[in-house]
């Protein structure tokens, strides 16, 4: 307790340390599968083993014994749990109960174990046999009046296999409505990495943090969100290259870390000091804070010329290698100091000294995550990025490169294997050859416009493949009315989770197998495929037994939808799903970068998927990669009242996306509770307000009036170090406070980082 308020303490150890070991203990006790968590602990990450189902940072070539982080740990246990979500259980527990459990409690119920359907007579789910199951969703599908009216939902869990029969299911039936979390996350990324350098993923591999002399960390927090990494920023600053965060928190996990694998470390209590320099940036300012890098970096650069001293662009390249280079020198000869000062909440100075460490650096890495994606401006956020390392030609050498942070472990495999609302028609073609099929040709909907979509009631049915959708979008408020609108959901799940309960005429729970367990089909054990951060596609393959008889492979399900929706279908489903190494056949014949793809996985660590802007090949319309001029200020800023702030959702410690593995957020000092809002000191202060006290946030729309249906109440106030002008809450919770309307208008990817809001004392 600090200054009286219960569950919060301050925290001040490094990241991982004995705390993680704590942690760790306790989920993995928690969930009472001690020996199943042990075998699973020495499996993941591993050559022979599975993949971890939770972040995409990439495995090293030299594996630890336990090549494990806690977040990862938490994950595994939480779905090697022995609880079980039976039929017995819903039996006793009508929906309307379980409406009441919390986002974590119903998780916790543990693994489900037979296919469900519900019942609007008794309230409750009831078991139903899979054959039943298949025949009705295949049915109920076929019963409507287009193609279109079905959305084909993916999380970023599910495998390159299982997405690819998803895919060419959708397709085969007549959608491209192909709504996925990637469009709640690195939409961005996708399409200002394409428009900039032809590419729409990063550039850089594991190996290039041993050679990099600085590494950019703006916008994310891995030693929440991807811990992994923690391990190889320590690598990073003991051989003394130079780590700068840029972030409106202040982070443990970009200050300092104790790697729970040294018995040095953890026996001394010594800690490795991460980021040498810390700026807050504004939320939503990180735009202007690169135009002043780069403006800064442009006039040191004159001065030098002026003196026959060496330039700090690298003017060669820029010539040869890109265009749009005038035009962005003219905009930014053009912003004014004082404007990005105040955009950004940092100094001229401090700006100023980001361009001198910049421009020391022979080769930088700039690692960023969704504080740069999830704003009105995403992809210009992320154009910018790309524009600061094209002037000092950082693509396409070692050490150096664009590395976008992804979330779940094969978000972006899904995208490789064509779940692509607008995929391109040399794909389609090649899917139409390799399968005799015919599959439309319009572009389809991403998530946010496949909610509108049902909102609206164009769309009648909701298939999802994981994940919990309506919980991860913004303002429950319409998403949640929307999906009960709908005549049949379809949910492919390991656990319950609260989009279950928002029931449509017709719902299916179908559970599957974990990534942790035993896929064993007609030709023996299966492995599958993902794609990590750094387009390395490598085998998965579980070995525990799983949790109940009754479970199915995503491929087996996808198949027997298929087969119950297109009774006459060319494509020989029951033949890929008894031998993987056919899907990824096709896979290969569909898509060309996935050549000699069995043999290529068969290696350790498997092989990484072609990025020819990493030999600086710009696959872009002129062949060159783009400086992009962006003219984004923080208009909304200028609208809003002076009391606005600007709020970003944020994770906590005991969270992965939506799952909820229990309620405490040890880096931020928080235990036992979720109902806090983060404050910068001084703006408690001028609006009255300390630690503990209640409030109320109230979002805003674009012209500064108070929104009624976007409110927060009983939030307890925490003093936190933040940039000024900025607050955080936690999702999905704050989700209340987002509109599905503000979203970056190239990539339609919700604004969960820059919601303008006012808060007032309750």
């Amino acid at each position: 307790m600090k200054n009286g308020v219960p569950g919060v303490s301050g925290y001040q150890g490094p990241a991982g340390g004995w705390g993680a070991v704590k942690a760790v203990s306790a989920s993995v006790f928690s969930q009472k599968a001690v020996t199943r968590d042990i075998i699973a602990m020495f499996k993941m990450n591993q050559v022979k083993g599975f993949d971890c189902p939770g972040c995409a940072w990439p495995d090293p070539g030299h594996r630890a014994p336990m090549e494990l982080c806690e977040n990862g740990v938490k994950a595994v246990s939480w779905e090697t749990t022995s609880k079980k979500a039976s039929p017995a259980f819903f039996r006793r527990h009508p929906v309307s109960t379980l409406w009441q459990y919390s986002d974590y409690a119903l998780e916790n119920i543990g693994r489900l174990t037979h296919p469900m359907k519900y019942d609007a007579v008794t309230d409750t789910w009831q078991a139903v046999e899979w054959d039943i199951a298949f025949q009705e969703i295949g049915e109920r599908l076929c019963s409507y009046d287009s193609p279109e009216q079905v959305e084909f939902y993916t999380s970023g869990r599910t495998s390159n296999e299982a997405a690819f029969l998803y895919q060419l299911f959708a397709r085969e039936y007549g959608s491209n409505n192909f709504p996925d979390c990637s469009n709640m996350c690195h939409g961005p990324t996708s399409a200002g990495l394409t428009r900039a350098i032809g590419l729409g993923k990063g550039t850089v591999e594991l190996a290039d943090f041993d050679h990099c002399d600085l590494v950019i960390c703006i916008g994310h927090n891995p030693g929440t969100n991807h811990p992994r990494m923690l391990t190889t920023l320590r690598d990073v600053a003991k051989r003394g290259a130079k780590i700068i965060a840029i972030n409106p928190l202040a982070e443990r996990g970009l200050e300092r870390f104790s790697f729970p694998q040294s018995p040095k470390e953890m026996l001394t209590g010594q800690a490795t000091e991460l980021s040498s320099s810390y700026y807050q940036v504004k939320m939503g300012g990180d735009a202007s804070l690169l135009k002043g890098m780069m403006k800064a970096l442009i006039e040191m650069d004159e001065a030098r010329v002026l003196l026959n001293q060496q330039p700090c662009l690298d003017h060669e390249f820029i010539a040869a290698h890109t265009a749009g280079y005038q035009a962005l020198y003219d905009d930014l000869r053009q912003c004014h100091w004082a404007e990005l000062e105040a955009d950004s909440g940092l100094t001229r100075s401090q700006m100023e000294d980001l361009a001198h460490s910049y421009n020391k650096s022979r080769a930088t890495i700039i690692c960023y995550g969704l504080g740069i994606t999830q704003h009105k401006n995403g992809t210009g956020n992320v154009q910018q990025l790309v524009n600061l390392l094209l002037l000092k030609s950082n693509i396409g050498k070692p050490g150096a490169g664009i590395c976008p942070l992804r979330g779940h472990s094969n978000v972006q495999g899904d995208r490789s294997v064509g779940i692509n609302e607008a995929a391109s028609d040399a794909f389609l073609q090649r899917l139409e050859a390799r399968f005799a099929i015919t599959v439309p040709r319009q572009h389809g909907r991403a998530s946010v416009e496949s909610i509108r979509a049902i909102e609206r009631g164009e769309a009648k049915a909701l298939i999802c493949m994981g994940g919990n959708l309506a919980v991860a979008m913004p303002q429950p408020q319409r998403t949640f009315a929307a999906m009960q609108k709908l005549d049949m959901q379809v949910h492919v799940a390991t656990k319950l989770n609260r989009s279950h309960l928002l029931l449509a005429k017709h719902n299916y729970l179908l559970p599957a197998l974990g990534r942790t367990e035993r896929d064993l089909q007609a030709t023996g054990i299966q492995s599958v495929t993902v794609e990590d951060s750094m387009s390395m596609v490598h085998a998965s393959c579980g070995s525990l037994k799983p949790a109940s008889p009754w479970l199915k492979s995503e491929p087996a399900i996808v198949a027997g939808m298929a087969r119950a929706t297109l009774t006459r279908s060319p494509v020989n489903w029951e033949e890929m799903v008894g031998n993987y190494a056919l899907i990824r056949d096709a896979i290969e014949a569909v898509i060309p970068a996935f050549h000699d793809y069995n043999a290529r996985i068969a290696a350790p660590g498997g092989f990484r998927m072609d990025t020819p802007a990493s030999r600086r090949e710009w696959h872009t319309g002129n062949g060159k990669a783009n400086f992009v001029v962006s003219q984004q200020r923080a208009v909304e800023r200028q609208q809003q009242p002076a009391d606005a702030l600007v709020l970003a959702t944020l994770r906590s410690h005991d969270q992965y996306n939506t799952t909820i593995y229990g309620l405490n957020d040890r880096y931020r000092g928080i235990t036992g509770r979720r109902d806090v809002v983060f404050l910068n000191a001084a703006e408690a202060r001028v609006r009255g307000l300390a630690q503990g006290d209640v409030v109320t946030i109230q979002a805003l729309d674009d012209h500064g009036r108070p929104c009624e249906d976007r409110a927060m109440c009983g939030l307890t106030v925490v003093i936190y170090n933040m940039a000024a002008g900025s607050i955080g809450a936690y999702l999905p919770e704050a989700n209340v406070l987002l509109s599905l309307d503000a979203v970056d208008s190239e990539s339609l990817t919700p604004a969960y980082k820059s919601v303008p809001v006012v808060i007032n004392k309750t």
